[in-house]
């Protein structure tokens, strides 16, 4: 909760991955928050002091979860507006603004982007999901200790790089500090 509310001010995208693993957490315990609690939460805390803010930040994502019917598998309305957010600045980057420095990173992040597409069943999904999905891949990978070759982690750089430059614009433009035309 509190590592959310500072990753959602200050990287958007961190904020992303991070409740991407907080939905599949809940999913692994099985939407049992006192499981989540005893067992993910209060290993982690100092002290009991923020255990009911947790409590009640879990139940109400566990909640969400439910009513949004994305038990199995699916992100929370909000993340998938941020999500929407970011692929309207990613356009508007490329094709209003004609941000030279960010359509460069774009066009190096291009064929790793489409060849994640291909090997993955995200074939309807726009480049910034796409992005997330593969980045959200490595996360899990390095989390399991599983190698990754030095081909495929070029490719994670390359989205990455271009993620966090779209990050970076989003929290200016979110915090009135962006102008289109000094690009």
């Amino acid at each position: 909760m509190l590592i959310a509310r500072q990753k959602l001010n200050e990287n958007i995208a961190e904020y992303v991955l991070y409740m991407y693993q907080i939905e599949d957490l809940i999913r692994a315990y099985n939407f049992d928050l006192e499981l989540i609690i005893e067992n993910f939460v209060r290993p982690q805390l100092p002290d009991n002091s923020f255990i009911e803010q947790y409590r009640d930040w879990y139940r109400d994502l566990i909640a969400q979860m439910k009513s949004q019917r994305i038990d199995k598998q699916g992100h929370l309305h909000d993340l998938r507006d941020i999500l929407v957010e970011l692929s309207y600045l990613h356009n508007t980057l490329l094709n209003m603004a004609n941000d030279q420095k960010y359509r460069a990173v774009f066009e190096s992040a291009t064929p790793y982007i489409e060849e994640f597409k291909e090997r993955s069943n995200l074939k309807d999904k726009n480049h910034i999901e796409i992005i997330f999905h593969a980045l959200y891949m490595k996360l899990l990978l390095k989390l399991q200790k599983r190698e990754i070759s030095a081909e495929t982690e070029e490719a994670f750089d390359a989205m990455r790089i271009m993620i966090a430059y779209l990050a970076r614009t989003y929290q200016q433009m979110k915090s009135g500090n962006l102008n289109f035309l000094n690009n």
